[in-house]
């Protein structure tokens, strides 16, 4: 059996296309994605040149697909943020289907965070106590405080990265100013967080996507950490956020390693991550490889069909 599952976020497009074996493992056969940046002008609305390559990203989508033989019936796409918000986000929905046929459909923020929660709980091997899951996007950040065996809470709050990066990020490199703004205007939209991470401690922070990757790539060996997932020690934290926060753009351009796409908007990124993990209490910090679509993957395996 043969399927794929579509993530179209607000910054990045993704496909990944998967087969079942005979003991009902997923074999990951092909991993594409394309950096669109749906926000860039706006989580209002899709901008002209942002709503094109977010069809041009789909039309490659589709010769993937069919060069894997992957019929659109075994597709599951899902949009996010952007495809939640955006005022022509139902025209972008509409075009995707009639050039490609893939049916996207938009989900809201909990759902988005139930499947981020299976796609974790795949690739981390949790510890016995809670742990506090965040997955930071273009448009959106979703939080689920957790166990291996259920959701204790879960939300998603319309705080990504595109949005701070618009509001806060002007100078270059980001003033001290900015940095206080960015932190108070956390700390007022996260008020539901606090409030759940007090009625459920969590002192283990599992990140996945965007700068979780980053933190990967500047701190962590990958030729010898474990395949799904890495741990960083927070003593290794403090220092790259500090490089980050002081750099300016042509200096993160320059860094080696670092991916392009992210070049822009790791600053207020890595300055998020730094403020929940001091006001959440927390003592270590794991990084996923998986996250909504393996999510996905899984909820096909428990249902027995696609």
């Amino acid at each position: 059996m043969r399927c794929a599952v579509i993530d179209l976020g607000t910054n990045t497009f993704h496909l990944l296309i998967a087969e079942r074996n005979a003991d009902g493992q997923w074999q990951h056969l092909t991993r594409q994605k394309h950096y669109v940046k749906l926000a860039e002008e706006g989580i209002q609305r899709i901008g002209t040149a942002a709503f094109e390559r977010g069809l041009a990203a789909l039309r490659d989508f589709k010769t993937h697909l069919d060069e894997a033989d992957i019929p659109l019936s075994a597709v599951r796409a899902f949009g996010t943020a952007a495809l939640r918000t955006a005022e022509n986000a139902a025209d972008f929905l509409q075009k995707t289907l009639e050039q490609t046929g893939i049916q996207p459909i938009s989900i809201h923020g909990d759902r988005e965070a139930e499947l981020i929660y299976k796609g974790v709980r795949q690739a981390v091997p949790f510890p016995d106590n809670r742990v506090l899951i965040m997955d930071i996007g273009g448009g959106s950040v979703e939080f689920i405080l957790a166990n291996h065996e259920q959701v204790l809470w879960q939300q998603s709050f319309p705080i990504g990265v595109s949005i701070l990066y618009q509001r806060f990020h002007v100078k270059d490199p980001i003033a001290p100013v900015e940095v206080w703004q960015l932190e108070n205007f956390v700390e007022t939209e996260l008020t539901d967080l606090w409030q759940a991470v007090r009625q459920y401690p969590a002192p283990t922070l599992i990140g996945a996507s965007g700068t979780f990757d980053v933190m990967e790539l500047f701190l962590l060996d990958l030729a010898t950490k474990p395949l799904l997932y890495g741990c960083i020690e927070l003593d290794r934290f403090e220092p790259l956020y500090s490089l980050l926060r002081r750099s300016t753009l042509a200096e993160r351009n320059a860094m080696e390693g670092m991916p392009p796409e992210r070049v822009e908007m790791v600053v207020v990124a890595i300055i998020l991550i730094r403020y929940v993990l001091r006001r959440a209490g927390i003592r270590e910090i794991y990084t996923s490889s998986y996250a909504l679509k393996e999510g996905m993957l899984e909820e096909i395996s428990e249902n027995g069909v696609f």
